[in-house]
Parts: structure tokens; sequence; C-alpha cells
């Protein structure tokens, strides 16, 4: 008689997931990316900076872009009026060693170069193809800090190199001068300066002129004198602060007695208010910036910079002008 075998029955099905446990539930598998195991590179950002002036009714505008992770730019630029005409039209190429300038309406390039040749000598050179003149320089830091010693020379050479050498207290150059019907002469430029009592004096030496220059300065005011020789011409300047927003500023010449003052007031860095007078051209003005008057307009709200101005002559009252500029960057 057979024996009769039992089946075990099946084992029973698993709980259902416990909706308070912590663990968390196995992330389904993202789908291949359409590009595969290439990543293609992000569109660089492209600049546009347009640029109005009521005064000459001119257009300026300027685009450009970084590529090669930010180690070159090129840029394009140009004017146009009311009428809708271009002109100007120039198209750079910027790097940190090469630099070239097009201009596509004169047919005519401007090269800069630089490099350098271990970590104390420097060569810059620039060349005007439509001119076939350039100029070569040599700088070279020296062993004290501070200190530094440049050759430059126009090319084609058209006599001995200019050598300049700068210091903490100035600089010094020696250059070869030619004037009609004179023999070429060295000449020696420069400027020295050096801390006298609680301000700064300094000479300008040119050829056979002389500018002595005195400049104190706290944090209120400044005081600058100044006298150039042989003319004996006799200025000075005064500036006084009056809080952190308020400066006022005059300036007089004792050889013409002509003067000139400023009246500036500031809320933050974006806005600005001058005022003045001209006694040299007769004229009273006053202008408003929205945005860092000497800022980019990068920097300014909705990027964007704009100056008013109302210019008053004092003998025609009558002709004031009252003028602004605008510009505007957008980044695409």
């Amino acid at each position: 008689m057979a024996t009769m075998v039992e089946t075990p029955p099946p084992p029973p099905p698993p709980p259902p997931p416990n909706p308070n446990s912590l663990a968390p539930p196995t992330p389904a598998a993202e789908p291949p990316s359409p590009q595969g195991p290439w990543l293609w590179p992000r569109r660089p950002t492209i600049r546009l900076t347009s640029e109005f002036d009521s005064d000459s009714s001119i257009f300026f505008h300027k685009i450009s872009c970084k590529f090669l992770d930010s180690l070159a730019k090129l840029k394009l630029s140009f004017h146009n009026n009311n009428d809708g005409e271009i002109f100007d039209p120039q198209l750079g190429f910027i790097s940190k060693h090469l630099s070239l300038h097009y201009d596509l309406q004169n047919h005519n390039a401007l090269i800069k170069g630089c490099f350098d040749v271990g970590s104390r000598l420097h060569f810059n050179a620039f060349h005007d193809v439509k001119a076939q003149q350039g100029e070569v320089a040599m700088v070279a830091d020296l062993a004290d800090p501070g200190y530094k010693f440049e050759l430059s020379s126009v090319v084609p050479a058209a006599g001995f190199p200019k050598a300049t050498l700068k210091f903490p207290l100035g600089e010094i150059s020696l250059e070869e001068k030619e004037e009609e019907e004179v023999k070429k002469t060295l000449s020696i430029n420069g400027i020295l300066q050096d801390q006298i009592l609680n301000g700064v004096f300094s000479a300008q030496f040119k050829d056979d002129d002389l500018k002595l220059r005195y400049l104190y300065k706290d944090e209120q005011m400044s005081f600058i004198p100044s006298i150039s020789l042989p003319s004996n011409a006799i200025s000075f300047a005064f500036k006084r602060r009056f809080g952190p927003s308020d400066k006022l500023s005059y300036w007089y010449n004792l050889d013409s007695n002509y003067w000139s003052t400023v009246y500036k007031h500031t809320v933050g860095k974006e806005y600005k208010f001058k005022a003045g007078y001209d006694s040299e051209v007769r004229l009273g003005w006053a202008s408003l910036w929205v945005g860092d008057e000497e800022g980019t307009a990068k920097s300014a709200p909705m990027k964007m910079k704009v100056q008013f101005m109302l210019q008053v002559p004092q003998d025609d009252v009558h002709s004031s002008a009252l003028m602004f500029r605008v510009k505007k960057r957008w980044d695409v």
C-alpha cells in the first residue's frame, strides 16, 4: 500500500510595509541621460551694454562674452545716431597675454602682447599695423620691494631707449629729445614725494618746468597749495567734509583769478547730487547720478546708470540746457 506524502502549505505572504517605519524606500533607477557620458559645455553669457548721450544724440553699444573658462573675451562695439547709421565699429579679442583690436571701418589693427620671463622680468609690446609703428618695453623688478627699472623704445627705433627708475618716493625718467633745428639732447623727467609734517610734499619736473605741491589732509579737511616754475603760477584747492555724505571743494588760481567750486551730496553709493560753478567759462551746473558715478552698470540697481545735468550760462540764462545720459546692461 503506497504511502501518502503531504505537501507542506505555502509560506505566508510578507506583511505590508509599516507606514510609520523610518526605513527610506528604495529609489528608482534614473533613466540614462540623453547626452550619454559626454557633458556639453554651458553657453557663455553674452553681455550687452548700451549707452545714450542726449547732448550728442549718439548711441554706443558693446557686446561681449567670455569663453574658454573666462581665459579670453570677444568684444564688438559700435556707435549709431538717430538715423540708424552705424559708425566706428570695433572688434576685439582680449586675453591675458594677447589683445587684438580691429577697426572694421578703417581696416586697421592694434596688437598688444605681454609675457614674463621668471617672476621679475616682464615684456610688453604694442603695434599699430596701419601706421607701421609700435613700442616695446622691458620691466625688471629689482631685489628691494618697490623698485622697478624699465626700458622702452618706439618701433622702428629713432634713438636711445627711454629709461625709467621707479622707487617708493617717486620715479625718474631719462630719454632722448629731438626738436626742430636743435640737436638731440637728453631730457630728465620725474616726480619725487615725501612725508613732511602732517602732509605730503611732491616735486614734478618735466623739461624746463617744475611744479611744487603740498597736500595736507585729515578726516574733515584738505588743503593743497601749488606753484609752477618758472611761470610762478600759484593756485590752491580747499576741500571740506561736513559729514559722511556732504563735501565742498574750492579751487582758486591766483595767476588768472579764475575759481570754481563744487558741492557734493551722496545717499549711499547709488545716488549722488553735485552742483558747481566755473568762473572761467562762466557756467553754473547741477548733476544727479542714479548708480555709482565711478562704477560700472553691473553694480548699479537694475544694472542701469542714469545722469541728469542742468547747465546754466551766466551770460545767457535763457540758453540753459538739460541733458541726460543712460547706460544699461543686459546679461543674456
